[in-house]
């Protein structure tokens, strides 16, 4: 099993980091992905429990994330649930007020399908999203 884990702090408010992150579309930056959402949450919101995406990493078939509990400004957890090239995968992203600003903890758990894929995976995941949060940190989201 690999783990990326990658805590960061804010300036922003846990509403505002809350906002953008659950955003679908947003999310491109943090995994060097094409992303196109899928489907809006079962209960109606945008972002909720049971929004869907799919993402296209370079030249490998997309597979789909499913959002499975959504606590605004608190929780977004997720799963893989079709294609890719992952197993045993769940992401959770915790969001808590620190100071006058917030931090975020980024967990995501998976297996590779195929022998040595994982820690390839980890490496690329844990690189890129400690220096798309990081940026985000320093200097709000892109433009």
């Amino acid at each position: 099993m690999q783990r990326v884990h990658v805590t960061q702090d804010f300036p922003q408010p846990v509403e505002e980091l809350f906002g953008y992150l659950s955003e679908q579309e947003n999310l491109e930056p943090l995994f060097g992905a094409k992303i196109k959402r899928l489907t809006d949450g079962a209960d109606g919101t945008r972002n909720g429990t049971g929004a869907s995406r799919e993402l296209r990493v370079g030249p490998l078939p997309g597979f789909v994330e499913t959002n499975t509990e959504v606590i605004p400004n608190e929780l977004v957890r997720y799963r893989i649930t079709k294609g890719g090239i992952l197993k045993h995968h769940e992401g959770v992203m915790r969001f808590s007020p620190q100071g006058s600003g917030s931090r975020l903890d980024y967990t995501i758990d998976f297996d590779g399908k195929a022998p040595g894929i994982g820690p390839v995976v980890k490496a690329m995941l844990q690189r890129s999203i400690t220096n798309a949060l990081r940026r985000y940190a320093q200097h709000g989201p892109p433009a």
